[in-house]
C-alpha cells in the first residue's frame, strides 16, 4: 500500500522514540541524584518503605546522640562524687586521729575540728557546683518528689523511677514477715544471782562466769553470788559496742539479750564457763524468744546454764515482703527492688527500745508516692516509657549525708553528716567520736553505692544502648539503602541500553517519515 494521509510507521517509531527517552531520562537522574525513587511514581511501595526507614534512622541517631550526652552527664557527676569520697576519706583519717586524745592537746583537737569544719563546707561547696549546663546534679535536682510517706517508713530511697506522662507512681509494701532481732532470756530465779546453796549469801567466794557473743565480737563476764540484775545489765552494755550485744532487766528475775540491729546477719550467743552451782528450782538457764512476739520468752527451757557450756546461739531475721507485687531483696528491716521500671529501698519502722521491738507491720503498707523528678534519658528511638531510663540522684548536702542510727545511752539517735560540725554533739573535741566514725562510714557507703550506681548504668546501660543503637542504625540505613539508592552498576547498563534505542528510534523515526515519498514515483 500507499497511502500519505496517515504515516503509521512515523506513529510507531515516534511512539517507540518517546518511551526510550523517557527511560533514558529516567536513566540520567537516576545516576545523577544516586536515588532510584525520587517520586512517589517511581515506586509508591518502595517510597513508603524507605520513608518509614528513614524515619527510623533518623531516630536512632538522635538516641545515639542522647546517649552519648547521658554519658558525659554521669561521667561530671561521677566526678564531683570522687572529690567528695576523697574528702569523707580524709575525714574519716582525722576522726581517728582526733580519738587520740592522750596523744593530742586541746588545740590540737580543736585545730583538727577546724579542718573538718572546712571539709564539710567544701562537701556542699561541691555538691552545689557540680553541673552540666546549668543543671545541678548533686544538690538534689535529680531526686524524685515524693509525698504521702507511710509512718511505716522510717526512710527511703528511690535510686530510679519511670513515670508515666505527667503520672505518679505508688509504692506499696507487703510485709509478709517481720525483721527480727536475735536475743535470749537469762532466767537467774531472783533479782539477785544465787549461787552454791539456799540463800543469796550462801556461793561465797563463787563466780558465775559466762561469754556473751554478737556479730562484732565476744567478751566474758564474771558475778558473784549476790549480783544484782541491774549491775549485770550494766556491766553487759559497756561493752555493747564491741560485743553487738545489748541488755535490759526484764521481769524480776531475768536479763533480756538483744542484738543491736535487726537482720540474719545478727546474733547473740551464750556460754556459761562457770554456772557457779546456781540454784535452780526448774526454771533457771536459757531461754530463747518466740518468733512472733520477742518480747516474751519461749515457755520452755532452751538450756540449763551447766549445758550451756555448749553455747547457746540465736540469729536475727530480715523483713520479708514484696514490693509493688516484685519480691524485694531484704536486709535487716530494709526492702529492695530493681526492675526496669522501679528501683527503690525502703527501711520499715522498728522501734528496737519498745517491749516488742518485733511486732511491726504484717500486711500492707502504702509506703510513699513518688510524684515526679529524677534524671530521664531517652536511649531509644521510639519516645515512650520502655524507650526511657531514669536515674534518681539524691542531694549530697551535708545535712542529708551519713544517716545513722546510733545507741545513746539506750536511745536510738539519728544524726548526719552536719552533727560533725563544730558546737554539735559527734564533734571531734567533746563529741562522740565513735558515733562520728559511724556517720562518716555511712556517709562513704551513701557515695561509693551511687558511683557504682552510675558507673553500672554508664558501663552497661549506656554502653550497651551505644552498641546496640549502632548495630540497628547500620541495619536500618543498609535496608533504606537497598530499597532507596541507585544500584549504578545496573543503572549504567540501562543508560546505554536507553542511548542505543534512543539513536535506533530516531533513525527509524527518520527512515519512517521519509517512505511516503516513494508514492510520487507513481505520478510519473
Amino acid at each position: 500500500m500507499a497511502r500519505i494521509n496517515t504515516n503509521v510507521s512515523s506513529l510507531l517509531a515516534q511512539r517507540s522514540y518517546a518511551r526510550n527517552s523517557d527511560t533514558l531520562t529516567v536513566s540520567l537522574e537516576r545516576l545523577s541524584t544516586g536515588l532510584r525513587i525520587n517520586r512517589g511514581k517511581d515506586d509508591p511501595a518502595g517510597l513508603i518503605a524507605s520513608e518509614n526507614l528513614r524515619a527510623e534512622r533518623s531516630a536512632l541517631s538522635a538516641a545515639v546522640g542522647n546517649a552519648d550526652r547521658a554519658d558525659q552527664v554521669v561521667s561530671i557527676a561521677e566526678g564531683g562524687l570522687q572529690e567528695i569520697s576523697n574528702m569523707l576519706t580524709e575525714l574519716q583519717g582525722l576522726i581517728t586521729e582526733t580519738a587520740n586524745t592522750a596523744g593530742l592537746s586541746k588545740e590540737e583537737r580543736e585545730a583538727n575540728q577546724l579542718q573538718i569544719d572546712s571539709i564539710l563546707q567544701t562537701i556542699d561547696r561541691v555538691a552545689a557546683a557540680t553541673s552540666f549546663q546549668g543543671l545541678k546534679l548533686l544538690s538534689g535536682s535529680f531526686d524524685y518528689t515524693t509525698d504521702a510517706v507511710s509512718a511505716s517508713v522510717s526512710s527511703f530511697r528511690v535510686n530510679g523511677a519511670k513515670l508515666p506522662y505527667q503520672g505518679s507512681t505508688d509504692v506499696s509494701v507487703l510485709v509478709t514477715a517481720s525483721a527480727q532481732l536475735a536475743g535470749l532470756f537469762l532466767s537467774f530465779g531472783n533479782a539477785d544471782l544465787n549461787l552454791g546453796g539456799a540463800g543469796a549469801g550462801d556461793g561465797a567466794g563463787r563466780q558465775f562466769v559466762f561469754e556473751i557473743a554478737g556479730n562484732r565480737g565476744s567478751r566474758e563476764l564474771s558475778f558473784s553470788s549476790g549480783s544484782n540484775l541491774t549491775n549485770i545489765v550494766a556491766a553487759i552494755n559497756t561493752f555493747s559496742q564491741v560485743t553487738g550485744v545489748r541488755a535490759r532487766v526484764s521481769g524480776t528475775t531475768g536479763i533480756r539479750l538483744e542484738s543491736l540491729d535487726f537482720g540474719s546477719d545478727q546474733l547473740v550467743s551464750v556460754r556459761v564457763n562457770d554456772d557457779g552451782s546456781i540454784l535452780d528450782p526448774g526454771a533457771v538457764g536459757v531461754y530463747k524468744l518466740q518468733a512472733g512476739d520477742s518480747s516474751a520468752s519461749q515457755a520452755t527451757r532452751t538450756s540449763t546454764y551447766a549445758a550451756a557450756r555448749n553455747k547457746v546461739t540465736d540469729f536475727g531475721q530480715d523483713v520479708q515482703g514484696t514490693i509493688n507485687g516484685i519480691i524485694a531483696t531484704t536486709r535487716g528491716t530494709v526492702a529492695r527492688i530493681t526492675t526496669d521500671f522501679l528501683d527503690v529501698e525502703v527501711n520499715l519502722v522498728y522501734d528496737a527500745a519498745s517491749s516488742n521491738p518485733n511486732a511491726a507491720k504484717l500486711g500492707r503498707i502504702n509506703a510513699f508516692s513518688i510524684l515526679g523528678g529524677g534524671a530521664d534519658f531517652q536511649l531509644a528511638g521510639n519516645v515512650d516509657i520502655a524507650g526511657k531510663v531514669s536515674v534518681g540522684i539524691q542531694d549530697f548536702a551535708v545535712r542529708n549525708v551519713g544517716r545513722t542510727n546510733v545507741d545513746v545511752n539506750g536511745t536510738d539517735t539519728t544524726f548526719f553528716l552536719k552533727d560533725l560540725v563544730a558546737g554539735r554533739s559527734l564533734n571531734v573535741v567533746d563529741g562522740n567520736p565513735t558515733a562520728a566514725q559511724e556517720v562518716v562510714s555511712a556517709a562513704i557507703k551513701e557515695v561509693t553505692s551511687l558511683r557504682g550506681r552510675l558507673g553500672a548504668f554508664q558501663k552497661n546501660t549506656i554502653g550497651a544502648t551505644v552498641r546496640s543503637l549502632g548495630i540497628a542504625l547500620e541495619n536500618t540505613t543498609a535496608a533504606e539503602s537497598v530499597i532507596r539508592d541507585t544500584d549504578f552498576a545496573e543503572e549504567t547498563s540501562a543508560l546505554t541500553r536507553a542511548q542505543i534505542l534512543v539513536s535506533s528510534s530516531v533513525s527509524t523515526l527518520g527512515l519512517a517519515n521519509s517512505s511516503p515519498q516513494a508514492a510520487l514515483q507513481l505520478l510519473g
